[in-house]
């Protein structure tokens, strides 16, 4: 009868472990998925960017450093590696687009070009993507790292080598302002 016993014992420890084990793997894939969605997003964030900098450059030549700057901005964000990396990188490009958006409406003929409004919606719009791909790959991996750092889930995750997922946060205030796009038809 205790051989029995032992043997449910052990069964329930080895489904407990296989089911903590399966939780974790499918937590992790999420959080994957995540960052690819967030990657996804900024992919399409940097191709806009070339295009709208070509639609104004003849008009704003005189403001050559800023769109090199945006450019360079550009080409460092989108060569970041990880949620830190690319959150760092991303606010350095959110400012250099901030300036470059503050220029641009000292120029008229910018804001009454329709390709440059249109660009412009689209980044828009590609920013509402990019922010609520970050809450929810920010919200998967902290549902992922609290799994991995759990009682009695940790103890799979601490011998099967789980390793917490970094979180997509920007570190540095300045980073975090935002650039305004001003749709507006105003005419200066």
């Amino acid at each position: 009868m205790s051989v029995l016993i032992t043997i449910g014992v052990l069964a329930l420890v080895g489904l407990w472990l296989v089911a903590g084990y399966n939780k974790l793997v499918g937590l992790r894939n999420q959080v994957t998925n995540g960052w690819k969605q967030i990657d996804v997003q900024l992919k399409r964030r940097h191709d806009l960017i070339p295009n709208l900098v070509n639609t104004v450059k003849g008009a704003m030549e005189f403001e050559r450093d800023t769109l090199e700057a945006v450019i360079a901005a550009r080409n460092r964000a989108a060569a970041a590696t990880g949620p830190a990396d690319a959150g760092r990188r991303e606010g350095e490009l959110n400012a250099a687009l901030g300036r470059f958006f503050a220029l641009a409406e000292q120029y008229p003929q910018l804001t009454a070009n329709q390709n440059v409004r249109a660009l412009q919606e689209e980044l828009a719009a590609t920013e509402n993507k990019v922010g609520f791909a970050r809450q929810f790959y920010n919200d998967i991996a902290t549902k992922y790292n609290t799994a991995t750092q759990v009682i009695p889930t940790n103890i799979i995750a601490n011998f099967a080598g789980f390793k917490n997922a970094e979180l997509f946060e920007i570190t540095n205030e300045a980073e975090r302002v935002v650039p305004t796009v001003d749709l507006s038809t105003r005419k200066s």
